[in-house]
């Protein structure tokens, strides 16, 4: 039998995967089925996707569509500027009656998709879409009071009390009835270009895209590594993490089979008295709970990729240096651990997630570059780039969450190295120039004799750079800037207290940062905009941001339970390679680099390197049980708030605890942004 008219369309986006897939299981019950995937890159401005990124994905919807084809169809590609057109473009060409989709939540993604369903039922289509990303969806998760967390200890604990368990995964289809596309041809996507090819080659080696490698992969892990998860997660010189984050992030795998079959590992081992087993299930669950938390918190702050959520954050002077952002990326820093995790994610699109604390840890704290240049250079060249999971991540490191790091503690890449490295094996692979070092030197090397060098083969300046700041300048430079941050805040204060807040505009940094032209890294300067969709609120809606107005939804369902509030813890093309790279980065580090800084003033352009960011993206089945069910699923709408969302949060008297002495030390610093507030640069 071949289905004709009524058909409907199963839109792919990132759950590549037939395997619990709540809107293909939707279209497979519906009847006909005709499976779209649409490549609109430009709309993702400048998100997007960079060259490991595509690579994966070409790879991922080849497995899909033979996985389609042996079910009984095929995929239908479309390569689109305006995918909401598109999308109509196929209805049309295939008299599709209806649409279903899983969740995303990225406000790019969260606009679009409201959109299509506006158009779409103004068509008389019917529209549904499910989640299929989370365990949980963001409005389901919320205090005592219906007000969305703001620490993630507090919103985890939530999520593992919750009165129902995240429903079961589904067993793919058995067979799909094909939908008429005689009149919708697919169109030739092309994901790379010649000069990436060679590249790309290398990444075959050591990755295997598509769903069913991604559940090999998952089945490896669980029967493997996880046992010892907690002893062995922190060593960087081995394969000792589940490297499942890109097969999320393209929703090759679904996050409720991982969590499902972790947490009947955890019970088996829990019934045999493993407790240090039992732990380690537990660390590796609050690592999908992070990935959980990202999306929670870009859905309920749509512009966490791009400014800080803590409002005293946007008077921090950051140092727009192109130099230093240069020898960061070439891996030239002179710092041996943030060097070898440079040129690994250069490399590989790769990095173990110790090591991408500390390469952005250095930045932002020794380097003191913004925060946004270097999440969006880990856009550009990690394989597992998610825009929420690394929001979350900077803004993290950075201090700009309620939770986040103390901004004042700058953790030493020599200490680092010691718990991370701990026999130099993973500075050697990837810095060979220094593979002769003895063990005792390797993550120091400025200190060793210089006997030791020269034997060694090692000339500090020349074959491998002098450390390109002290780390005692850089926390001189950062209790400084810290300073000047405090000294601002208490102005706008003031200014606002006193009615004279217009002479200092809107409070926004007063020299944006862009991103250095030449790494492709423009910003856009784009004023606050009203949202140019309808936001009349459904009962039924999934939720979508309204730009305009505060970033609190108004929640009409009601909430359950009670929780405890914790804290805790880029295609890149050249800088000018005429910039020095020690070039106002602050005072070297003791006399023996005074004496040989002048062998080299200039970071040498050796490696030239391009990374990718990571992320971890995933997919679930709709909501059901003792939730309400939102059958009706379109999309889901933030309407305006009756209170500012700051209002809530303005205190400790809030809840809102922070891991941060600084803050701390500044009670009215916790204070999360109203949407108009918000700088234009982080």
């Amino acid at each position: 039998m071949r289905g004709g008219g009524g058909c409907s369309i199963v839109w792919f986006r990132r759950d590549l995967r037939v395997e619990d897939n709540p809107a293909l299981a939707a279209g497979v019950r519906a009847g006909a089925v005709v499976a779209v995937f649409i490549w609109a890159p430009e709309e993702e401005g400048q998100y997007y996707p960079g060259r490991v990124s595509r690579w994966w994905l070409k790879q991922s919807l080849v497995h899909l569509d033979s996985s389609l084809r042996n079910l009984g169809t095929r995929l239908v590609t479309k390569r689109s500027t305006d995918t909401v057109s598109s999308l109509l473009e196929v209805v049309k060409s295939t008299g599709a009656t209806q649409l279903f989709f899983n969740h995303l939540y990225d406000p790019l993604s969260l606009v679009r998709d409201h959109r299509a369903k506006e158009v779409l039922n103004a068509q008389g289509i019917t529209v549904r879409s499910f989640n299929a990303d989370l365990l949980y969806e963001p409005w389901d998760v919320n205090d005592v009071h219906g007000r969305p967390f703001t620490t993630f200890a507090a919103f985890w604990d939530r999520c593992l009390s919750m009165p129902y368990d995240p429903d079961s995964p589904l067993l793919p289809p058995k067979r799909i009835i094909p939908g008429d596309v005689s009149r919708c041809p697919s169109d030739t996507l092309v994901f790379e270009d010649e000069s990436e090819k060679a590249s790309n080659a290398l990444l075959a080696r050591a990755w295997s895209p598509g769903w069913s490698n991604a559940n090999k992969a998952l089945t490896a892990f669980i029967n493997g590594p996880l046992i010892e998860y907690s002893i062995n997660c922190r060593k960087a010189d081995s394969a000792t993490t589940s490297l499942l984050s890109p097969h999320l992030h393209f929703g090759e795998l679904s996050v409720k089979k991982v969590f499902h079959l972790a947490r009947i590992k955890q019970l088996l081992w829990a019934n045999e008295g493993n407790k240090a087993s039992e732990e380690s299930v537990n660390l590796f669950l609050k690592s999908i709970g992070l990935r959980e938390y990202s999306r929670y918190i870009s859905f309920n702050h749509p512009y966490s990729h791009e400014r800080p959520l803590l409002g005293h954050l946007k008077f921090f002077p950051w140092v727009v240096n192109e130099g230093c952002f240069k020898a960061w990326r070439q891996g030239r820093t002179g710092y041996p651990l943030v060097d070898a995790g440079m040129r690994e994610l250069w490399a590989t699109g790769w990095l173990h997630d110790r090591i991408r604390v500390v390469v952005s840890s250095f930045f932002v704290k020794v380097l003191q570059l913004p925060w946004r240049w270097g999440m969006k250079y880990f856009w550009d060249t990690l394989l597992d780039a998610d825009l929420e999971s690394d929001a979350l991540g900077w803004q993290y490191i950075s201090g700009t969450l309620p939770d986040g790091r103390q901004f004042d503690r700058i953790d030493h890449p020599q200490f680092e190295g010691y718990k991370f490295d701990p026999n130099g094996e993973y500075v050697r692979r990837w810095l060979p120039e220094l593979a002769r070092l003895p063990t005792e030197w390797i993550h120091h090397p400025w200190n060793a004799p210089e006997s030791v060098l020269q034997a060694a083969g090692i000339e500090l300046g020349t074959n491998y750079p002098l450390p390109i700041v002290g780390i005692d300048a850089a926390k001189t430079r950062l209790q400084e800037a810290l300073s000047e941050m405090w000294q601002q805040e208490a102005a706008s204060r003031a200014a606002m207290e006193n009615g004279t807040e217009e002479g200092l505009g809107d409070s926004s940094e007063s020299i944006p940062a862009a991103f250095p032209q030449d790494t492709q890294m423009e910003e856009t300067h784009e004023p606050v905009r009203n949202n140019p969709f309808p936001v009349g609120r459904r009962y039924l809606d999934q939720m979508v941001p309204s730009i305009t107005s505060t970033l609190l939804r108004i929640e009409e369902e009601e909430t359950t339970s009670d929780l405890r509030n914790s804290a805790e813890e880029n295609s890149r093309a050249e800088v000018p390679i005429n910039v020095d790279a020690q070039q106002n980065a602050g005072v070297t580090l003791n006399e023996r680099i005074l004496q040989t800084a002048h062998r080299n003033t200039q970071v040498q352009n050796n490696t030239t390197m391009e990374l990718r960011n990571v992320a971890e993206d995933s997919s679930i089945e709709s909501s059901s049980g003792t939730r309400r069910e939102r059958d009706g699923g379109v999309v889901p709408v933030w309407s305006p708030p009756a209170s500012s969302y700051s209002e809530q949060f303005v205190g400790d008297e809030n809840g809102i605890t922070s891991g941060s002495s600084y803050l701390q030390r500044h009670p009215r610093s916790h204070q999360l942004l109203n949407c108009r507030q918000l700088p234009q640069t982080g």
